[in-house]
């Protein structure tokens, strides 16, 4: 259900007025928190001279290690994000803020003792991201922070761990 929840706003978004207009940044980007890393595509549409609207398709690495509910916590899972980026002065350069939703189909392994199992999962992870774009010829570069919460939302197996989520990541693009 979520997946075609998700498939739906990524579609219509793609092939919406909004989109055909205006510039368009189409980065690597990568973030790492203390418990994993984030490889992914991502996709930065401009809606004024200082606003965006972000797509990301990613892959999670996840090692929770024993900072979860079990002693070892490990596995991966795909996802994606949707949000909106604020930018502190026009040209979309520069400091700019963002909130955006993070949707994770996560698979976990995990270990308590001489038990383990698997559990599957579905994250939503809303966050608020600090970033400073810098802007040369066509290349985009963007350090960011980002603070958040995992939740999650579905549950088959044990529960897992879930919280506060501090991330630090880069995009580096082009500019269409």
């Amino acid at each position: 259900m979520y997946k075609a929840i998700y498939k739906t706003i990524v579609l219509g978004f793609l092939f919406s007025p909004v989109f055909l207009n205006g510039q368009t940044d189409i980065s690597f980007e990568f973030q790492a928190y203390p418990t994993g890393l984030i490889p992914g595509i991502s996709i930065d549409k401009s809606i004024s001279s200082r606003s965006d609207i972000y797509l990301r398709a990613g892959y999670n690495w996840i090692r929770h290690r024993d900072l979860g509910k079990h002693e070892d916590e490990r596995g991966s899972g795909v996802g994606g994000s949707i949000g909106y980026k604020k930018y502190f002065k026009d040209g979309r350069a520069g400091w700019r803020i963002g909130i955006k939703n993070d949707f994770w189909w996560n698979s976990i392994d995990w270990t308590e003792g001489n038990q383990n199992g698997n559990t599957k999962i579905t994250v939503v992870q809303p966050t608020a991201e600090l970033a400073y774009v810098i802007r040369k010829n066509e290349i985009v570069i963007s350090p960011s922070i980002a603070f958040g919460y995992e939740l999650n939302i579905k549950t088959e197996g044990e529960e897992t761990g879930e919280g506060a989520i501090l991330l630090v990541g880069v995009q580096l693009g082009k500019s269409f």
